[in-house]
Parts: structure tokens; C-alpha cells; sequence
């Protein structure tokens, strides 16, 4: 059943936000918007209280005898300190600009013609494709922001570590090989030739080595574990190794950070424009980036689907093609007359060809899965997406947009899911994990 993931995996799966280095235009920018929604409603009390007492602000002299006015510091925000209120200031600050240029694009995209209005492709006239294609590109730069945050960059880490004991790995075969025809004895064996035992000798130390990547990758999974449980999504040991060890790992990962980002900047879009009053201008320049954040998710989750329709699935449908013509061929020639010895590697290959199947089949099962939640999460995110760009044409009233912001916290809850995976007992038998494990590979190669 689906788990909602809350606020508090913020501190879990965003904790880098806070360290990330936004451009100086992005500071800039971010600076003023975040003095209007964070203090404005503390500073106005103050600045209130001394004009209802008459209160006048002392002047100093200049060395031009003109009398200023002394600046004084707003108060501090009583949340400043605060994980959750600096790590969504900070990333609010990274991603502010991009977001409001969106909002920008997206906000008259609809009043642009289409380039199917035109005979020849317009050089003076933007279509409405053009600007989508806009649009497009900075969410990839929004979309690359909010995931540069640590879990994502451990699930990287476990990649990396895997394509590294591939290589060990395929390092022992080529020295396993080379170890039949090497010589017993040879002058500086290791340095100068090679000889059984110093190959040996290098397949036992890469034997090492691949068991202590082995060990990282475990630490590695149990920090995202740790970070998923923290967000109440409770995953046992062979689901987190379904998770992180098939070829969707770093797509869902990422669309846990993206989920989590766009749940934290909504909530300080909300606490600016609580803070615009009556003024409707900035209540819908901030709703719009509000509307912008549906189409970030819709993007992403975009993305992952089209990744599974034109590469994982097509390339796991090969794959169980190409197990189902072998296992014909084999009972052919289970048909003939063999010898024993013949027999037996026939049997031997039936069986791995049917366990190849069985995997193969589970692996495509899983994949499948994964694209209908995602699908069904994206269909939700485009009807709010939809909602809104709606609810920005119509509405004429600062607080009614408040009122539909404060409810679509409902509705990044209601797509912001991880579902437990069901890893159909794959796990269970050694020989079907290294199947699976075999079948990422393939899977994640480029294809050619």
C-alpha cells in the first residue's frame, strides 16, 4: 500500500539543499522575495508601534551636515536556527529564479499561436511549441537542482561501486584464463613474468577488493533506508535491494528529491503570499511559480516513463526473446539422440535458460509496476497542474488564491509516493539475485 512521505523527510533526503551554491543572479533575486514572504509580517509591528507613538527616529550627522536616518536592522525571524526553515530558505534561494522565469513562459503560452496556424515556420511570431520548448528547459535546470541533494548522490555512489567490482570481476576472468597456460616458477615472478602463484596472488587481493566495495554498497543502502524510514516508508532489507539494485534506482530516487523539493518550496511560496495582503500582482506571481512546480513534477515523472517505453522495457522485451528461442532450440535437441555427457549439458542449459526466464520475466514485472504508480501519481500532478493554470485565469482575489494554496498541500501528499516494492521473492534464492543483478547490467548498457 502506499506510504506518504511527510514533511520530516526533509532533514532526511534534502539535507544538502542547504549547502548548494546559487548563482549570483539567484541570490540577488531571491533576496528581496524572501525579506517580502519571511519578514515583512515581523518587521510591520515594529515599524507600526513607533508611528502610533509618534516616535521619531534619531538622526546622525554627515560630513555634509545632512541629518539621515539610521537603518535599523528587522528583528530576527524567531524560526531563524531552524533546519527545516533554513534548508527551505536556502533552496528557495537556488531555484527562485528559474521558477519565477517559468511562471514567466507559462503564464501567456496558451494566447500564442500554434506553428500548425503557419504555412512557412514564422521568424518574427513565437508559436506556442517554441515557448513550451522554453519552458521545457528551465525545468531540466530546476529539475537538476532540487536533486542534487544527498541521497540522490549516495544512490550514484552505489552505481559507481557496482560497475567497479563488474570490472574486478571481469579482471579475475581475463587472469583466471591467462593462469592455465602461466608457468610455475620464472625469474621475479609478479614483476617480470608472470607465474601461477602471482596470479593467484592478484586474484585473491581482487577478491578483497570486491568485498570491501561490497561492504559500502551495504552502508550505502543502509543510509537511504535510514532516510526513507525517517520519512515513515518502512522497507525491509530485500526491498531496499530490489530498490537500489535495479536499473530504475537513481530515476526513483530522484523522484523522491524532486517530490520532497517541490513540498518545501510550495510551503514558502504559501508563506509569501500570505504575506502580499490585497496586493493581487504579487499573489499571482507567486501562485504561478506555485503552477509551476506541478509542471516540474509532471516533467520528471515525464522523463521516467519515457526512459522505461523506449529503453528499459524495449530492451528487457529482447531479452526475453532471445531466452525464448534458446530454450527451443535446446528442447530440439533434447529430441535427438545424445550421449550422456551430451544430455547433461543440455539439462544444464535448460535449467539456467529457465531461470533466466523466471527472472527476466519478474524483473519486467517490477518495471512494469513501477511505470503504472508513476503514471497514476502523473496523472494526478497533471490535474492539479491543470487546476491551477486554471485558477490563475479566473481568480481575481488575493485570498482565494491563499485559501486553494493551503489546500494543495493535499495534493502534493496525494503524489508524493514510494510504494514498497513487491520483490516477488527474487531475493530469496542466490542464484535469481545474480540473475536480476545480470539483467541491470545488460539493461544499463548504452545501447548501440
Amino acid at each position: 500500500m502506499a506510504t506518504p512521505i511527510p514533511h520530516n523527510f526533509i532533514v532526511a533526503v534534502i539535507a544538502a539543499c542547504a549547502g548548494l551554491s546559487p548563482m549570483p543572479a539567484l541570490n540577488a533575486q531571491s533576496a528581496n522575495r524572501d525579506i517580502i514572504g519571511d519578514f515583512i509580517e515581523t518587521a510591520r509591528p515594529h515599524q507600526n508601534q513607533r508611528l502610533s507613538q509618534g516616535t521619531v527616529e534619531p538622526t546622525v550627522a554627515t560630513t555634509a551636515g545632512v541629518g539621515v536616518t539610521p537603518s535599523v536592522a528587522p528583528p530576527p525571524d524567531p524560526r531563524t536556527g531552524d533546519a527545516d526553515y533554513e534548508q527551505a530558505k536556502s533552496l528557495m534561494a537556488a531555484i527562485d529564479s528559474i521558477l519565477k522565469d517559468t511562471a514567466d513562459l507559462r503564464s501567456d503560452a496558451s494566447k500564442l499561436p500554434s506553428q500548425d496556424d503557419f504555412v512557412f515556420p514564422p521568424l518574427w511570431s513565437e508559436t506556442r511549441e517554441a515557448r513550451n520548448e522554453k519552458v521545457r528547459a528551465l525545468l531540466d535546470s530546476a529539475l537538476s537542482i532540487v536533486t542534487d541533494v544527498p541521497v540522490v548522490e549516495v544512490q550514484k555512489k552505489v552505481d559507481e561501486l557496482r560497475k567497479s567490482i563488474r570490472a574486478i570481476e571481469d579482471q579475475n576472468a581475463g587472469l583466471k584464463e591467462k593462469q592455465i597456460s602461466a608457468p610455475q616458477d620464472a625469474m621475479l615472478p609478479g614483476v617480470l613474468n608472470d607465474t601461477v602463484q602471482s596470479i593467484q596472488t592478484a586474484i585473491e587481493n581482487n577478491t578483497k577488493l570486491i568485498e570491501s566495495k561490497r561492504d559500502e554498497i551495504k552502508a550505502a543502502k543502509a543510509e537511504i533506508s535510514s532516510a526513507l524510514r525517517a520519512s515513515g516508508v518502512e522497507l525491509q532489507a530485500d526491498q531496499i535491494d530490489l530498490l537500489l539494485d535495479s536499473v530504475l534506482s537513481g530515476d526513483l530516487v530522484r523522484l523522491v528529491a524532486v517530490f520532497n523539493a517541490a513540498k518545501i518550496i510550495d510551503a514558502q511560496l504559501g508563506r509569501m503570499i500570505g504575506a502580499t495582503g490585497e496586493n493581487m500582482n504579487a499573489a499571482r506571481k507567486y501562485f504561478a511559480m506555485h503552477a509551476a512546480l506541478f509542471a516540474m513534477l509532471v516533467q520528471a515523472q515525464d522523463a521516467t516513463i519515457e526512459k522505461i517505453d523506449t529503453q528499459y522495457m524495449p530492451k528487457l522485451d529482447a531479452i526475453i526473446s532471445d531466452i525464448k528461442v534458446a530454450r527451443s532450440k535446446t528442447t530440439e535437441l533434447m529430441k535427438a539422440e545424445n550421449r550422456p555427457d551430451q544430455k547433461r549439458a543440455l539439462d544444464a542449459n535448460r535449467e539456467s535458460q529457465k531461470l533466466a526466464d523466471d527472472a527476466a520475466k519478474a524483473y519486467r514485472r517490477y518495471i512494469q509496476q513501477q511505470r503504472q504508480q508513476i503514471a497514476t501519481a502523473r496523472s494526478k500532478a497533471t490535474h492539479d497542474l491543470r487546476i491551477a493554470d486554471n485558477t490563475f485565469e479566473t481568480v481575481e482575489a488575493s485570498v482565494q488564491l491563499r485559501n486553494l494554496m493551503r489546500e494543495s498541500t493535499s495534493s502534493f501528499e496525494a503524489i508524493q509516493k514510494l510504494e514498497a516494492p513487491s520483490f516477488e521473492q527474487i531475493f530469496k534464492n542466490d542464484e535469481l539475485r545474480r540473475e536480476f543483478e545480470n539483467l541491470t547490467r545488460k539493461l544499463d548498457a548504452p545501447s548501440s
